[in-house]
């Protein structure tokens, strides 16, 4: 992704803009001679200021708004509206922005196999009816508000009034106590346990007093309570055992023994085939859910086994189970990047020290799942992005949760 965005650079989207105007608002900003306006010309009775200033000041411009101050802009004259909604400028801001978004699920995610549109053709070019297919195939302004996490609730429609009437029954009756399986190499390999983290930050997530079944190998896991109200369990799956994890991590050697997993194979294409050991496909049958815990740090990431196991483990539960992945690293990063606007961040050339949410979905295959899947950034030490991921999960697996959690 890195290398697609700096081939769509900035000249590029202005030479786009440039071609754009000069075909469909040749006479926009330009000064009349002697007061006397070319036969045959309209003027734009909106035209104003900005329309005058250079097509690289007025993209420089466009940078640096939010996705609804473009839309205002868009609603002062014809000429505002018809650039702002040019597909070759939100391929460019999703491309731009997209890296940091703090989350992505299988809603929000965007089509990354849809065609390109050619670096040579703007909106004119679309709009003669040359592209008329892959206009429609390339809505990168929808796939942006879509994703972008300050855009969503612009987005997202409103509840209609059934939804509203089944809500109202659906509170009359007892919220569901979910269960979860928690499993991933972000639970052993980092330098700070998720987990060890979790069961002790009260303040965050308390933990709740609920008795669940044993189950042979595994345990009865561990209840929380969310936001004081919803009860739920976490059932942990680990590849070793604690003294292993311990010294693998001392050691940053990790073993290639797993217990949950048995090898068996590999398909035609060459991926290899896992199938859960008999105390996780007993798992699989009861949980609700599955916390996949990924290692998001610079480096990190088993590949194709990754997504076999996760394929797995989905293979063996009852029915269509939700996905979280908390794409995990052990510390913040230095230097955050805003991810709430359309601003520039071309000057900002400090790598981000974790893979970004939608390189960890390709890297996983969710894209490919049936099932509902989020990919969300989260910190081990401060616990941050946890809360939003848990909500998703719960809401995926039936609980009410209020339209502020």
């Amino acid at each position: 992704m890195e290398g697609e965005t700096q081939q769509l650079n900035m000249s590029v989207v202005i030479r786009g803009l440039s071609q754009f105007k000069e075909k469909c608002f040749p006479n926009v900003g330009k000064v009349v001679k002697d007061g006397l306006k070319p036969i045959g010309v309209k003027e734009d009775p909106q035209q104003g200021f900005l329309d005058g200033l250079p097509v690289e000041v007025q993209f420089l411009i466009l940078t640096f708004l939010s996705p609804t101050d473009i839309f205002w802009l868009g609603a002062t004259s014809r000429y505002w509206r018809a650039l702002v909604s040019d597909p070759l400028l939100w391929k460019y801001f999703l491309l731009r922005d997209m890296p940091h978004w703090p989350s992505i699920n299988h809603v929000t995610m965007p089509k990354l196999d849809i065609p390109l549109i050619n670096e040579d053709k703007s909106m004119n070019d679309i709009r003669e009816g040359a592209d008329k297919e892959m206009e429609s195939k390339c809505d990168y302004m929808t796939a942006y508000l879509k994703g972008c996490p300050s855009c969503k609730q612009i987005w997202l429609p409103s509840h209609s009034a059934f939804e509203v009437v089944i809500s109202l029954f659906q509170s009359l009756v007892p919220s569901a106590k979910p269960r979860y399986a928690m499993f991933g190499p972000g639970m052993e390999q980092l330098d700070v346990s998720l987990f060890g983290r979790l069961i002790h930050a009260q303040d965050i997530l308390p933990r709740a007093d609920t008795q669940h079944r044993q189950i042979n190998g595994i345990g009865s896991g561990i209840s929380f309570m969310f936001n004081n109200k919803h009860k739920f369990n976490i059932l942990t799956l680990y590849t070793t055992n604690r003294a292993e994890r311990e010294r693998a991590r001392f050691l940053q050697q990790w073993s290639s023994k797993n217990r949950l997993f048995t090898f068996e194979g590999t398909d035609d294409s060459g991926y290899p085939i896992y199938s859960p050991a008999p105390q996780v496909q007993q798992v699989c049958q009861v949980v609700d859910g599955f916390i996949y815990v990924a290692n998001a740090e610079p480096g990190r990431g088993e590949g194709e086994s990754e997504v076999a196991q996760i394929r797995a483990v989905l293979n063996f539960a009852k029915g269509s189970r939700p996905l979280l992945v908390l794409s995990c690293i052990s510390h913040e990063e230095l230097e955050a990047v805003g991810a709430t606007s359309l601003q520039t961040i071309t000057d900002k050339k400090t790598a981000r020290c974790r893979t970004p949410c939608v390189d960890m979905a390709k890297r996983l295959g969710l894209p490919q799942l049936d099932s509902p899947w989020m990919v969300q950034d989260t910190v081990a030490t401060s616990l941050s992005g946890l809360l939003d991921g848990l909500s998703w999960l719960l809401k995926n697996s039936g609980v009410r949760l209020s339209d502020s959690q």
